[in-house]
């Protein structure tokens, strides 16, 4: 017994060091080549500085973490398994009596253990780092400023074409409900500001709606720098927004970690926007824990094959296939959970389950022949 746990450590140390090795090997990677697209970007535009791009490649990091985390854990565990093969340290293990389920434990923990900080510390970390990156690529580097939706409030950022020179309007309403396919908002704050960001008028309106390519607020009254409120009546000011593009724009969900996810979603649903995206997403956050112990596992089936046996090159390259293939069945199930056409429980857990099937029937072969 104390040799199995004994054993069991030393694996767990071996995969937790490869695993974590190849996560930030595939995170440098691509956040290479997504740096290199963003100084693309950045020269097309000669007054943003070169060094919006390093800094909105930093933000991106933790984002990438996440999402490389399993191909991390496959990659990792084939090389940590195939090396300990190669050494014959699980051969002579195995030899011993100690069956595979037993030194895979550890690693199996580990993988779990990864898998939970990932979802329970990175994402909150990652959201606010998203987050930030989302609004200078919308500041500096798209036309027409981000939607936010938090607490229950629309922030929005538009070009303001009723000033001369061009300037913006800033919108920040306190609530916002859609009532009979009409967006409607309440508590309005709207700010002008000139082409240097200096307020011209601020204008308060207790309610308004979206019209057909306006807003129109009710009983707004205007307030300039160092006067007394006016009294406006109706007011109207142009926008390109439609409902349908407020509804799919109020707030990323990779911009929320799984904490806020279960309150923003019962927000939008409160207020009669889709939810579908936010709970496919905490879903799928839900999930990465099981990910990627399954991953470990298919890593473990796929690289135990011992050398003399041959064909340890093929059952290494099938590994690999095996978890580009659970992706893009991800993926695919991701796509249909988002078209309505598959519920997001539904297609947040369905490959996970499909892929630890899979894992757990490789052992069992490997296991008992």
């Amino acid at each position: 017994m104390t040799v199995s746990v004994t054993l069991s450590f030393y694996i767990a140390r071996q995969f937790t060091l490869a695993v974590m090795a190849m996560i930030l090997s595939l995170t440098g990677l691509v956040s290479l080549f997504d740096f290199i697209d963003l100084l693309r970007r950045v020269a097309t535009r000669p007054d943003v500085p070169t060094s919006l791009a390093s800094e909105i490649a930093l933000l991106h990091v933790p984002y990438f973490m996440i999402e490389i985390l399993p191909f991390g854990v496959l990659l990792g565990g084939i090389v940590c398994f195939w090396r300990l093969t190669r050494s014959s340290e699980l051969i002579v293990a195995r030899a011993a009596g100690i069956s595979a389920w037993q030194f895979l434990t550890g690693p199996l923990s580990c993988a779990l253990l990864i898998g939970i900080l990932a979802t329970g510390a990175l994402s909150p970390l990652s959201s606010i780092m998203y987050r930030q990156a989302e609004t200078l690529d919308h500041v500096y580097l798209r036309s027409g400023g981000p939607l936010n939706l938090s607490d229950g409030a629309l922030w929005l950022r538009q070009a303001d074409s009723g000033l001369v020179p061009h300037g913006v309007a800033i919108l920040h309403a306190r609530s916002v409900h859609l009532q009979g396919g009409v967006l409607r908002i309440g508590g309005i704050s709207l700010f002008r500001l000139d082409d240097t960001d200096h307020l011209i008028v601020r204008i308060e309106a207790p309610e308004g709606y979206l019209g057909r390519k306006v807003w129109i607020f009710q009983d707004a009254r205007t307030i300039r720098p160092d006067r007394l409120p006016v009294p406006a009546g109706r007011f109207v000011m142009p926008t390109d927004l439609t409902v349908p593009r407020v509804q799919e724009s109020f707030a990323s969900p990779d911009t929320l970690s799984v904490w806020a996810l279960p309150g923003f979603i019962a927000l939008l649903e409160r207020s009669g926007f889709s939810s579908i995206r936010h709970r496919l997403h905490f879903q799928t956050l839900l999930t990465l824990p099981i990910l990627a112990g399954t991953m470990a596992l298919v890593a473990a089936g796929f690289s135990m094959r011992p050398t003399r046996r041959g064909g340890v090159a093929r059952m290494i390259g099938s590994g690999v296939a095996a978890g580009f293939a659970l992706f893009t069945i991800s993926k695919v199930a991701a796509q249909f959970g988002e078209s309505g056409a598959m519920p997001p429980l539904l297609a947040a857990w369905a490959p996970t389950g499909a892929g630890l099937c899979l894992a757990v029937s490789l052992l069992l072969h490997l296991e008992d022949g």
